[in-house]
């Protein structure tokens, strides 16, 4: 499972309410959180990313409050995937169970700029630079978790496991 994008760069602790700011956790609607996705710390994100695009950080990305709400604004907008240095525990698991890709990598944010362009390799584990030529190693996600990213998420995964039909 290969993903190509341009980078979006932001720093460590970017924590839940920054990814999606509180006022605006009354919808689950991706599409909605996705226009207020970073706007606290970037107000032009929304305008800048595209379908495919890859975000990274720096340590601890989407530490805070539980909400799920913040993995589903963040893949709503079209990140396909999210690079940090290191996730908060909670943030980890929500993006897996609503199907958005996850990798740590601790030496990519200091060599990368805004708007290079990564290739991410989930099944391998790599991450190429293709503006630098540079390539990184990460975990690669085991099978499981890829047939779970592949499926759209947890729910659409244990659907897909239990046969059609099933709500």
């Amino acid at each position: 499972m290969k993903l190509t994008g341009k980078t979006h760069i932001f720093g460590d602790n970017i924590d839940t309410d920054v990814i999606i700011p509180a006022r605006y956790l009354n919808t689950i609607d991706p599409a909605e959180l996705a226009l207020h996705c970073m706007e606290d710390i970037d107000a032009a994100f929304v305008d800048k990313v595209q379908k495919g695009d890859i975000m990274v950080a720096g340590y601890n990305f989407g530490c805070g409050s539980s909400r799920e709400h913040a993995p589903i604004a963040i893949k709503g907008s079209g990140i396909s995937c999210v690079i940090a240095r290191s996730f908060a525990r909670i943030f980890y698991r929500n993006a897996i169970n609503i199907g958005l890709p996850i990798l740590e990598c601790d030496e990519i944010l200091s060599e990368i700029s805004e708007g290079d362009c990564l290739e991410v390799d989930l099944s391998a584990g790599t991450i190429l630079n293709k503006t630098t030529g540079k390539s990184y190693s990460s975990e690669a996600f085991p099978e499981f978790m890829r047939e779970i990213i592949e499926a759209g998420g947890e729910i659409e995964y244990i659907k897909k496991k239990l046969g059609e039909g099933v709500d």
